[in-house]
């Protein structure tokens, strides 16, 4: 399968902003009063959101890079370059989230160049935590983030990044 990158528009941050996840991972579901902040938000070029595109154009997946994949309270004073996102819900729990993840540190190091990748992930998804994990992200620090809720922030070597690997080859 082919994948392309493309910064979020208006209409992809609409699409991206309507998906709902099942609970425990609906504490990642927008907040519906603060729609039209978060596209503005999530579409502009600045906060550098990107969208993951299969090869008939569907959006399968986002990603952000920078100070907006950071959650208040954590220590981000190490240089790393901060990532986020999310898949569509249909998608979650299918085996596709190495692939995301793998995606998305392949963009950055063309883009960025980054010595090293960091992540922040709420402690009770512990689907996103395993998959970074078997990645090749480790924990280095733990803390209390918004409404009480433990996030757990972990890093990858950049150079520990394989972007010729067998299950990406064909990207």
């Amino acid at each position: 399968m082919k994948f392309s990158f493309s910064r979020m528009s208006d209409a992809d941050a609409r699409e991206v902003l309507g998906w709902r996840y099942e609970a425990p991972y609906d504490f990642y579901n927008p907040d519906p009063n603060e729609l039209e902040n978060d596209i503005q938000a999530l579409s502009d070029p600045k906060n550098s959101y990107h969208v993951v595109r299969d090869e008939k154009g569907a959006v399968l997946a986002y990603y952000c890079f920078g100070e907006q994949a950071r959650v208040e309270g954590g220590d981000y004073s190490d240089e790393a370059l901060d990532f986020g996102g999310g898949s569509r819900p249909d998608l979650t729990g299918g085996g596709f989230g190495a692939t995301f993840i793998h995606l998305g540190m392949d963009f950055a190091e063309v883009v960025v160049a980054p010595k090293k990748f960091r992540v922040t992930i709420a402690a009770s998804n512990s689907r996103a935590l395993r998959m970074c994990e078997s990645a090749g992200f480790e924990r280095v620090q733990t803390f209390q983030g918004p409404q009480d809720t433990e996030f757990i922030v972990l890093t990858k070597d950049a150079d520990q990044v394989v972007s010729k690997d067998e299950d990406r080859a064909d990207r």
